[in-house]
């Protein structure tokens, strides 16, 4: 059960929980071990398993000029998590009043909701609070005064280094999504709503469905092999990410195109995922626009093929 209301339902509320608390952009291997832990609490308690995250990211709220670009879509992250297991997860609205609640308030404000709180899992590196004041350690000694375990796992290394989402982030911008995969532990994909574009690619015979990726971080530009799931079927897809240079524009932007492989149907206004399996070429400038529909009819044959 996904909440999003301010207070979770009374019937849950009243209910032993265990608790695993954070942001989780992308829902990484260092996210699933907290959540795994969590539940393996959940089931030694005969407790609820609920992971407390939030709307948006924290930064949003208390420093907007450093919100990261996200790995995922709030659908996504919901989603991913919601894969993972908990019997409920109960996203909070971040606002400048929770923002300001100390680290022992914003315990005080957890319990009053979970009234018969068992656990909290965290990473090693969480931080809480006002001005994230709180660290694991206040977070034991508050689970000690008020009869709650608190376990604060340690990061998850991967050749040598930590998988973490800032470390994620930089992959994907770099282009190594097989290192974000692995990091990941699934393969990167790409998600926003469908908006209107100007139809060029269904002129071209080959209808795109442009994403609304504002404020997500992505590879560099080129086109890509993917696959998109819609409505219990699953689509193989060229998914194309650039400033589309053979087409003439007064002021060029960054688009992101998916053209669905034997998809046909409305799509606007809704939200999809396309899974991004690898890199097929780099972005460039074709010297017409009958020379670009050959390289995109290459493009989909090189996919129908894999």
């Amino acid at each position: 059960m996904i909440v999003e209301h301010p207070e979770p339902p009374p019937d849950y509320a009243s209910r032993p929980a265990c608790v695993a608390l954070g942001f989780f952009d992308g829902v990484h291997l260092g996210h699933q071990q907290v959540i795994r832990q969590m539940l393996a609490e959940a089931r030694a308690h005969e407790a609820l398993g609920v992971v407390v995250t939030f709307d948006q990211h924290p930064a949003a709220v208390v420093a907007p000029q450093r919100v990261p670009l996200l790995i995922q879509t709030r659908t996504q992250r919901l989603r991913s998590l919601a894969g993972l297991g908990p019997d409920v997860i109960w996203v909070l609205s971040f606002t400048r009043v929770l923002s300001r609640l100390s680290p022992e308030q914003f315990v005080d404000f957890l319990r009053q909701h979970w009234v018969r709180l068992r656990s909290i899992c965290v990473g090693a590196n969480f931080r809480f609070g006002h001005r994230r004041a709180g660290d694991v350690a206040l977070l034991r000694e508050l689970g000690r005064r008020h009869s709650f375990s608190v376990h604060g796992l340690s990061v998850v290394g991967l050749d040598g280094n930590v998988v973490s989402s800032t470390r994620i982030r930089q992959a994907i911008a770099g282009g190594l999504l097989d290192l974000a995969a692995q990091m990941l532990g699934r393969p990167w994909s790409v998600a926003g709503t469908v908006i209107r574009g100007d139809g060029l690619g269904r002129r071209l015979g080959f209808p795109t469905a442009n994403l609304d990726t504002a404020g997500l971080v992505l590879p560099p530009r080129g086109v890509y092999a993917g696959r998109c799931s819609l409505d219990r079927r699953t689509f193989k897809a060229v998914l194309n990410i650039g400033y589309r240079p053979t087409v003439a524009a007064a002021q060029p932007r960054l688009q992101v195109e998916a053209h669905l492989l034997d998809f046909a149907g409305d799509l606007y206004g809704r939200e999809i995922e396309v899974v991004v399996l690898g890199k097929l070429r780099e972005e460039q400038k074709f010297s017409s626009l009958e020379a670009l529909r050959c390289q995109i009819e290459a493009d989909i044959a090189r996919v129908r093929a894999d």
